[in-house]
């Protein structure tokens, strides 16, 4: 982290990507190298406007550029859509704690994901593509509302799926006359055999409502609450433990997260809100 947690980094947008009707991606480049661990969050910006926190979405190993995924969604995030190459911007961070990919070594990987939930999902892939020799192999079950939707779909529906070691399954609530994959929200692709729950991790990334359902359902299968990692980004503001708005039980989201394991937070009512 930066001396200062209230100081951003000056930086400056450098191309912007769009990946769906809502969703684009920025490419950002800070004034100096910048580095993260995957799951980690920053606090994204704007000049005189405002800010909002996001997870990067491009590799922990590229330090020079950063990519952050962005839904168009609430004031700050509209007015980050308007922007165009050559923007100046701020980054604080890199804030919280991420996935513990070292703890993953040797296993199964299972990464469940939704809409722009694979922003995050992203970053972690991308990580274990560079390492995909030392994990048993990854497993991947992305959903989005129609085939328009998803985000990342060069990749996604093309050299992804030619590595060896990575699997990966897309569905779709609803479909058209091109999309010849499963028809179904993500937890219908969620299978007792998808992976041995003895020897895998789970990763749940995406809104609250999909992330509820698929733990549910992967404690149905046989998977222990610790062995399940969740992105739980939940009304973070400050970044730093300040505001109180992202508070799950006796925790933080923006300090002790933002990811969690299942084990962690499953006792505190309301986590899904």
């Amino acid at each position: 982290m930066i001396a200062n947690p209230y100081q951003p980094l000056n930086a400056t947008i450098i191309e912007v990507i769009d990946e769906s009707p809502t969703i684009k991606s920025f490419v950002i480049e800070p004034e100096q190298p910048f580095t993260f661990d995957t799951g980690q969050f920053i606090e994204l910006t704007l000049p005189g406007r405002g800010e909002a926190p996001f997870t990067p979405s491009s590799s922990p190993a590229l330090t020079e550029r950063m990519e952050v995924t962005i839904m168009k969604a609430g004031h700050v995030t509209g007015l980050l859509h308007e922007c165009n190459p050559g923007q100046a911007v701020g980054i604080r961070g890199p804030l919280g704690h991420g996935y513990p990919v070292d703890a993953f070594v040797g296993k199964e990987v299972y990464i469940i994901g939704g809409g722009v939930g694979l922003a995050p999902i992203r970053s972690l892939l991308l990580t274990l593509i560079d390492r995909i020799g030392e994990f048993h192999r990854v497993v991947c079950r992305f959903g989005a509302r129609t085939p328009e939707d998803f985000i990342y779909k060069p990749a996604l529906f093309g050299p992804w799926q030619k590595i060896n070691g990575l699997e990966i399954t897309c569905t779709v609530d609803q479909a058209n006359g091109q999309w010849s994959g499963p028809v179904g929200v993500v937890t219908e692709i969620v299978k007792p055999d998808d992976v041995d729950v003895n020897e895998a991790v789970a990763v749940v990334c995406g809104p609250p409502v999909m992330m509820k359902y698929v733990t549910l359902r992967l404690v149905e299968h046989g998977f222990a609450p610790e062995r399940i990692y969740l992105s739980m980004e939940k009304n973070m503001s400050c970044g730093i433990g300040k505001c109180g708005h992202c508070m799950i039980g006796r925790y933080y989201a923006c300090k002790d997260g933002p990811v969690f394991t299942f084990a962690q937070i499953r006792k505190y009512p309301n986590i899904w809100d």
